[in-house]
């Protein structure tokens, strides 16, 4: 069952609760790294491409890979999605069909990428690219996986949040990093840095030292004026709920209440009854993001149906400052494969 991450993570010096629970954070990221730095079991026929992040939750890596999926086609690419399917039941390889599979076979991720192109779930990820080979993919673009070393990556894009950076910088329970960020850094090809913020600061200080580039990107909201001066009724099971709600406020939606659940939740038929019955006494409009969407959409729950239908989605799509920069590194990275 997914929970909320402490707010202690974010918070910078270390909290006194972070530094009670460093010492294993140090052997939970000593494990990490060591498995991090083990050799590729496989490499594709075709190039791979990661989309991952130095820490859990949210950072903004499906609209990253959606951006980097778009980018390919106009390069004349077949590019196919592979992810792991977090929350979802199948372990695959499995070629995702909608509206055949549901957020609880999948995930919540997979129906996102399915939308826009061929996605491959599979827990194993060697088994996934050679099923997306089979299915004439060209380029392989794997959302998250960056800590994991089983497929060969030619090009590694960690995608990080400006406003949170790598929180406290401590690992799993301490803080958010899932290895030392020492240990992770090193095998990054390129950083995507979303929006603003001081807490990014230090860490393109660090990739500027080891010449990693750091490409700048902004999430923009699409369809901003349909919740211009809306009262709204925003609720939200992501990585950090805040976000999507200031997303809200910035495009003028006037925020009447909030609700927060724990990244990738499973809405019960409870909660949605609960969502409705206070639009309704409020007049407000419910507005969720396109990963709560499509759980609520993909359900069989008569009452997660309702809300569905009722509900409005900010649609967000990544920006890229300099496109060039990165379409230069990707034919650098994936030219050995010509």
């Amino acid at each position: 069952m997914p929970i909320k991450p402490p707010e202690f993570w974010w918070q910078s010096p270390p909290s006194l609760a972070a530094r009670a629970l460093s010492p294993a954070g140090a052997l939970y990221g000593a494990l990490t790294a060591k498995r991090q730095s083990l050799a590729p079991r496989y490499q594709a026929q075709i190039p791979v491409i990661c989309v991952g992040n130095f820490t859990v939750g949210g950072a903004g890596k499906t609209p990253t890979a959606l951006a980097l999926h778009e980018l390919l086609l106009t390069q004349g690419h077949t590019p196919a999605f592979l992810l792991r399917g977090y929350g979802g039941a199948l372990k695959g390889p499995v070629h995702v069909q909608c509206p055949h599979h549901t957020a609880l076979d999948v995930g919540d991720e997979a129906l996102v990428l399915a939308r826009k192109g061929q996605t491959i779930v599979s827990a194993d990820r060697v088994e996934g690219a050679k099923l997306a080979q089979k299915l004439g993919a060209t380029i392989l673009i794997m959302d998250d996986g960056f800590q994991n070393p089983s497929l060969y990556k030619d090009l590694s894009l960690v995608v990080v949040d400006a406003a949170v950076g790598i929180g406290n910088g401590l690992c799993l329970p301490a803080g958010p990093l899932r290895t030392p960020l020492s240990a992770q850094l090193p095998l990054a090809d390129a950083l995507v840095i979303i929006g603003e913020g001081e807490a990014s600061k230090p860490l393109r200080s660090a990739a500027e030292r080891l010449k990693i580039p750091a490409l700048a990107a902004r999430l923009a909201p699409q369809h901003s004026e349909t919740f211009n001066k809306e009262r709204v009724l925003a609720f939200s099971g992501i990585g950090r709920p805040q976000k999507f709600f200031e997303s809200l406020e910035r495009i003028g939606a006037q925020l009447e209440k909030t609700c927060s659940f724990p990244d990738h939740h499973s809405f019960t038929a409870e909660q949605a009854t609960a969502l409705l019955k206070e639009a309704e006494r409020k007049d407000l409009l419910p507005v969720t993001t396109s990963k709560d969407f499509v759980r609520l959409k993909s359900s069989s729950e008569p009452s997660l149906q309702v809300l569905a239908t009722k509900t409005e989605v900010l649609e967000v799509k990544l920006q890229l400052a300099d496109t060039c920069a990165l379409q230069d590194l990707i034919a650098a990275k994936t030219s050995r494969r010509q």
